[in-house]
């Protein structure tokens, strides 16, 4: 009995060391929350009162809604770039369809409205994503786009009205100066998932997202799974949107695009894991409550708002960084190997220090040995028929757009003018095709592309000032930086081993803040005068000179990714990260150079729209992150690596150039334009797709 009694603490003791490992990212964040509300407390002229905790709940309770939501689509795998947009939907139905002679408004109604319109949101990209089995990324940043146009179809500027009894409900008490009914609503969220994860269900979502072929040959049903997953998710943002109308009374289409950074950093900070199947939304909260903090610090220590996005980014990446770090992490591997290589410099057998001799066995061959004649090379056709399998339909498309747009507004395929205009137009989305299609080769993906372009455009027109003489200095100094923005991401990633959407997306939000700092909000400025000649001016009164420069860069692009070792090198990584390795390709040295590749591309756009507006403006890079996507994909390339051709994403960025001008002559809206986009990308990626499959 003494035995017994002596060896009873031991699965006790065991079984609390596991659960406080197995949440030991939500029990950090938990800490840190509470030294930040120390800090708080200690900065602020007295100590905090009711009314600022509830001040503080009510601040972080839309993030942290959206945070759960996201928090359980990463769990199953997946991801979900489409959480702002649904949210902005949300803001704009509820503030364009309640009456504002009413005098009350049904809560539960408008609630109900509003989970239920995130609710089919998910369920479209839970079609999509678990159906028809396409790829999360490009799924859900379609959907954004087309939720972005849609939003604006609705509700085209700010305005609208929300019912104060919203606002009177979500924040206020529910017990009256005890509890803020925002962590109540929050509770709730929590209580239902906690009764969520002990369900089948639940357990099936840590099963598929930590590895979905295991979770079906154990029975469960992963398309299931990731289905109501993304509705799940979907009926979080819907809340987080009623939320955020309670607190703004109004309508703002564009009210959830900052929440997109601040979202993924508190799913990472909380200690969920970027991939699936470890963590919980109860991290989440405490993370996207850290951030409020952190942002609330730095204004009440007098530090410029435009900060926020530079901390939110920052802290994404520390935390992924953090929340990777172990004994097989990709940062304690390379540690590893770089000690390895530093001891064998030190002892003389690297490589590059050995003697240069070929060892090679050498076979004689016989003397009545003939050499067979040289078989007759393969017809063109023949050589490349995976190229024109999937380049051809581009152009195919373009033809026919061109065709459509003679026969609806003239004056196209025989007018030099419309052919000029067209190649003007194009030459943005050429040169952002071979930075982002060179990354979509390795498998990866630049979210960093809008800011990139935005911050290039900006420090150009300072430096230059409408002086042709400053172009001298102004362009070296804005490509080293697009270097350094490149260099940035490529080490994040493969020394780090930070996701790439997660480090690009952290990039894109730090390069913001600098851009807003360094212009203070109001970008100053002019292109130089050569620069606008360059991208506006008339050769012979028919041809612009960009369009010259565009000829030049193409045969470059093409022989770049075509006959090039770093283009060999490029496609062996797409097509398989640990073949390359083996084969002795230099996958981090040049993995660094394609993200560096990416963002030079997005620099010099950055420089030819100076040049072709005449001036820089914020946001100017925007429109450009899912067009450069979406030509890379239209032109036959796998979103996943290692398939397509710079000439068929040259097809892909004529067709859509040529659909935009199409329709900009039809005088149709931005939002029609946008929701085309994505539906376009969204038909392009499940044709190819298809095409795979069989």
């Amino acid at each position: 009995m003494s035995s017994a009694a002596s060896s009873s603490p031991v699965p006790g003791g065991f079984g609390l060391r596991r659960a406080l490992v197995r949440n030991r990212g939500a029990l950090i964040a938990a800490a840190v929350l509470a030294i930040l509300l120390f800090v708080v407390d200690w900065i602020s002229a007295g100590p905090l009162t009711y009314f600022d905790v509830s001040f503080l709940s009510s601040g972080g309770a839309t993030s942290a809604l959206a945070a759960i939501g996201q928090t359980i689509v990463i769990l199953s795998g997946g991801f979900d770039l489409s959480a702002g947009a649904v949210i902005s939907l949300v803001n704009a139905v509820l503030a364009s369809s309640m009456d504002p002679m009413a005098p009350g408004a049904s809560i539960i109604l408008w609630t109900a409205v509003g989970i239920g319109v995130g609710m089919a949101v998910g369920a479209f990209n839970g079609f999509f994503i678990a159906v028809l089995r396409m790829q999360p990324i490009v799924v859900t940043l379609s959907t954004m786009f087309i939720l972005q146009g849609v939003t604006l179809l609705v509700m085209d500027k700010p305005g609208g009205f929300v019912s104060p009894d919203l606002g009177t409900f979500y924040l206020g008490d529910a017990i009256t100066g005890w509890l803020p009914m925002p962590l109540v609503v929050i509770g709730v969220v929590l209580l239902a998932w906690f009764w969520l994860k002990g369900t089948r269900f639940g357990t099936a979502v840590y099963a598929v997202g930590s590895d979905p072929d295991s979770a079906a040959s154990v029975g469960i049903n992963v398309v299931l799974v990731r289905f109501a997953v993304y509705v799940i998710a979907g009926g979080c943002y819907g809340l987080a949107g009623v939320f955020i109308s309670a607190q703004t009374g109004s309508g703002d289409p564009l009210v959830g695009n900052p929440l997109l950074l601040s979202m993924f950093a508190a799913v990472v900070v909380g200690g969920t894991r970027l991939g699936g199947g470890q963590g919980g939304p109860v991290g989440s909260v405490f993370g996207a409550y850290i951030l409020m903090i952190v942002v609330n610090i730095l204004l009440v220590l007098n530090v410029s708002a435009y900060y926020s996005t530079i901390a939110e980014g920052t802290i994404l990446v520390l935390a992924a960084l953090a929340g990777s770090i172990s004994h097989a992490s990709v940062l304690a591997v390379q540690l590893r190997a770089a000690r390895a290589r530093l001891a064998a410099w030190r002892a003389g057998i690297l490589p590059s220090q050995l003697e240069r001799v070929d060892r090679r066995l050498k076979i004689a061959e016989p003397a009545h040995a003939q050499r067979s004649p040289a078989s007759p090379r393969p017809a063109f056709h023949l050589r490349n028929a995976e190229t024109l399998r999937y380049a051809l339909p581009a152009y195919v498309c373009l033809l026919l757009i061109v065709v459509v747009t003679q026969v609806w507004l003239g004056r196209a395929i025989l007018n030099p003018g419309y052919w000029n205009s067209l190649l003007v137009l194009s030459s943005f989305l050429a040169v952002l095709a071979l930075g982002q299609g060179t990354v979509i080769l390795t498998g990866g993906l630049d979210l960093s592309v809008p800011w990139t372009i935005g911050i290039s455009g900006i420090i150009l027109a300072g430096m230059v000032n409408g002086s042709d003489a400053a172009l001298v200095y102004a362009l070296p100094v804005v490509l080293v930086m697009a270097c350094a923005i490149g260099f940035a991401n490529g080490f994040g990633i493969v020394y780090l081993g930070i996701s790439p959407i997660v480090m690009t997306l952290a990039t894109n939000g730090i390069l913001q803040g600098c851009a807003l700092l360094y212009s203070q909000g109001t970008p100053a400025g002019f292109s130089s005068p050569m620069l606008r000649w360059v991208m506006t001016a008339k050769l012979a009164g028919l041809l612009t000179p960009i369009v010259l420069l565009m000829v030049v860069f193409v045969v470059a692009a093409v022989l770049l990714l075509g006959r090039t070792p770093f283009g060999r090198r490029v496609y062996g990584i797409g097509n398989g990260l640990r073949a390359a390795r083996l084969s002795g390709i230099g996958v981090e040295r040049t993995l660094i150079l394609v993200y560096m590749l990416s963002a030079v591309c997005a620099a010099v756009v950055g420089i030819m729209l100076t040049g072709f507006s005449g001036q820089a403006s914020l946001g100017m890079g925007d429109d450009y992150l899912l067009p450069s996507i979406a030509v890379v994909v239209v032109g036959g390339a796998l979103i996943t690596g290692g398939r397509g051709h710079y000439l068929g994403m040259l097809g892909g960025v004529l067709l859509l150039t040529a659909l935009q001008m199409l329709l900009a002559g039809t005088t149709l809206p931005y939002a029609t334009r946008a929701i085309l986009y994505g539906l376009v990308v969204l038909g392009a990626v499940m044709a190819l797709r298809e095409r795979r499959l069989q």
